[in-house]
Formats: C-alpha cells, sequence, structure tokens
C-alpha cells in the first residue's frame, strides 16, 4: 500500500491530559508504519458531554502511513487501552481519546469506522487544530473544511493554549 496522509484527533481531560496527548503522540510516531508530519499544538475546550468533568486538552496530528485506515483504528485503540482508558459513560472522562478524523480522501461508513469523522465541521475542538494544520484541507465528499464549518448553539469555548514540545 502506498503511504496515505491521515489525520488523528486526541483529547484527554484525565491524569495530566498534556502529558497523555504527548506521550499519545510519542507512541503513534514510534509505529512501523507511521511519521507524524505536524501537530495543531494544545487547545482546550469545554466537555461535549456530561459537564461534571474537567475540560479537554485536544490536538490534531497529521500523519503519513502504509497502513489501511482499520489497522491505524485498531492500533489507535491498543493505545488507547495502553494509556488506561476506560469508557465509564458516553462521552465521558478519559485519560486519551483518539479518533481517526480523515484519511486520505476515502469515504468509509462501517460499523467500526467512520470516515471522514462524522464531528469534523461541527466540534470547534476538532476543526480549530484541523485548519490550523492545513486551512485548505478538503473533506472527501464535502469540499473545503472551512466552506463546511456550521456555527452552532453549542459552543466548547476552544482555543489554543500552547505548542507540543
Amino acid at each position: 500500500m502506498n503511504n496515505q496522509i491521515a489525520y488523528i484527533g486526541l483529547g484527554s481531560n484525565l491524569d495530566q491530559p498534556f502529558q497523555q496527548i504527548k506521550n499519545a503522540i510519542k507512541v503513534i510516531n514510534a509505529l512501523p508504519e507511521v511519521k507524524v508530519i505536524t501537530d495543531s499544538g494544545y487547545y482546550t475546550s469545554k466537555p461535549m458531554g456530561p459537564d461534571d468533568q474537567p475540560a479537554f486538552v485536544n490536538a490534531v496530528i497529521e500523519i503519513e502511513t502504509s497502513m489501511s485506515a482499520v489497522d491505524l483504528l485498531d492500533s489507535c485503540q491498543k493505545i488507547e487501552l495502553q494509556q488506561g482508558r476506560i469508557k465509564t459513560r458516553h462521552w465521558g472522562e478519559r485519560n486519551i481519546d483518539l479518533d481517526i478524523l480523515l484519511f486520505s480522501d476515502l469515504q468509509i461508513d462501517s460499523e467500526k469506522l467512520t470516515v471522514p469523522h462524522p464531528g469534523v465541521g461541527l466540534r470547534d475542538f476538532v476543526y480549530m487544530p484541523l485548519l490550523k494544520i492545513n486551512p485548505e484541507i478538503n473533506i472527501p465528499g464535502r469540499g473545503l473544511l472551512k466552506d463546511n464549518v456550521q456555527s452552532l448553539d453549542t459552543d466548547y469555548g476552544c482555543h489554543f493554549v500552547g505548542n507540543i514540545e
């Protein structure tokens, strides 16, 4: 398989969230078929789910990979488990969350994986980091992300808080 460009969203709001994201990026970059190209830096936002949980730290990375989308998903889920992710409630707190946002120009809609990620143009903590990495990013089947960003009544208060060192 040829190398593909993919974007992974990272989020954490437990157990040193900045470090959780930094550790996940390091482990992703160490995968044999993956190279991290760039990152968005850190963003913070209110939780999307129950509001009795801490604020989230978010980031997006751009990677180059020869893995399939499903293999990349499997690797991301293993990393989540290695970093202690336990799902206690829907959209609840977590040590680490890794989502494949985009994978090349593919559109995938299966029980296991949906790409482009449904929240790409709807959630500021997803689209703001993506647009920082690539302001001209194309969403397969939808066009440019900047033309697809939707202002919603829900504002997660996402803002940039620093570079990932």
